[in-house]
């Protein structure tokens, strides 16, 4: 049995194909922008002092 494929139906798997790689493409897109949205916070590594926070002013 020969499988035969008329016009319309080699159509319509072409769309498929083609909206196939469009969402690859959203989804690369998607992916490039989230990797170049993130943000590495990097912690402090200063010792905090012990004069900080020493000097309150009690005048108003």
């Amino acid at each position: 049995m020969e499988v035969s494929m008329n016009s319309q139906q080699a159509l319509e798997v072409k769309g498929v194909q083609m909206a196939n790689n469009q969402q690859k493409a959203e989804g690369q897109a998607s992916l490039q922008l989230l990797d170049a949205a993130a943000v590495t916070t990097t912690m402090s590594k200063a010792t905090p002092s012990a004069s900080v926070g020493n000097n309150i002013n009690t005048t108003a």
